[in-house]
């Protein structure tokens, strides 16, 4: 494997933030992605070279090993633990400001590649799982509110997968076997695929439930009526008691949202109304208030 250097891929210093590592990613990402730049194999290249940077600069603990391994990152453990046996048998290695890539790549060979060094003997092949991938799918709140089907393309391949309704923001799920190939005939690695939810409607997702403010005018509010009202998935009627106060709140059961990975199952749906006062007020209309203040002083 030859060294590639993560850190210009991304085009950020080795003393980035997490935070301008993923900032940088989403910049890049959506630069070269393939639905941008179709039929485009310098893009697709770009892309899948942004996404293994991201694989590994944007997990902390893959990038601590990446900094002091570069490309043999993925067995700093069973590097560790070889290093520590030679030097148990006596062997001394030039550590000083660390191996060299060359260096590096020689030592790793001599330990794990086959030769004969060291009491490891010729032909020895050490079986290592596949890196996982990680990835990010952004989406809207109106597409996780049903089951669907989505294509990905991750590092060049398209990989369809199932999204189920309900699915939270942040949430992680792990698509088995999809990540990189296994070295010396060892198992692949897995897809970790982070859904990133945007919310772009008038409702507020609480989990399961949904919460939104609906207006009513002053006179439905005192006298009682019926409205429409818009939930997620279509219009209900819902009728205002007289004397309804601003910011009274009433529960439709079952309008909310999907519970994920329960079929037919939802939560809540939370209305709070809020009065809408009346204005450009006529000379009459003014009148008609003002004897009901009076009214009301009488009282």
């Amino acid at each position: 494997m030859d060294y590639i250097d993560y850190y210009n891929v991304l085009g950020i210093s080795k003393k980035a933030s997490q935070s301008e590592v993923k900032k940088a990613y989403r910049k890049l990402a959506r630069k070269y992605h393939p639905d941008v730049n179709p039929n485009d194999p310098e893009a697709e290249r770009r892309f899948k070279q942004i996404n293994e940077a991201h694989e590994v600069l944007g997990n902390a603990d893959n990038r601590k090993k990446y900094d002091e391994y570069g490309k043999d990152w993925q067995h700093a453990e069973e590097i560790e633990k070889a290093k520590k046996a030679q030097q148990q048998r006596g062997y001394q290695y030039q550590t000083s400001g660390g191996f060299g890539e060359h260096d590096f790549s020689d030592f790793f060979e001599s330990m794990f590649g086959g030769r004969s060094s060291g009491g490891f003997t010729r032909g020895r092949q050490v079986k290592y799982r596949g890196q996982d991938y990680n990835a990010e799918l952004q989406l809207q709140l109106k597409d996780v509110y049903s089951t669907h089907k989505r294509t990905l393309t991750v590092n060049g391949k398209n990989i369809r997968i199932t999204i189920p309704a309900g699915i939270e923001n942040g949430q992680t799920i792990k698509i088995k076997g999809h990540g990189g190939p296994g070295r010396n005939g060892g198992p692949k690695g897995d897809l970790f695929i982070t859904f990133a939810i945007e919310n772009n409607t008038p409702f507020k997702r609480d989990g399961n439930n949904l919460h939104r403010t609906v207006e009513i005018d002053l006179y439905t509010a005192v006298l009682g009526g019926e409205i429409t009202v818009d939930t997620f998935d279509g219009k209900v009627k819902l009728n205002v008691k007289p004397e309804t106060q601003n910011g009274t709140m009433v529960k439709l059961k079952s309008k909310g949202f999907p519970v994920y990975k329960k079929e037919g199952q939802f939560g809540d749906l939370f209305i709070t109304y809020a009065v809408k006062m009346p204005t450009h007020l006529s000379s009459k209309e003014k009148e008609l208030f003002k004897q009901l203040a009076n009214i009301n002083k009488g009282k």
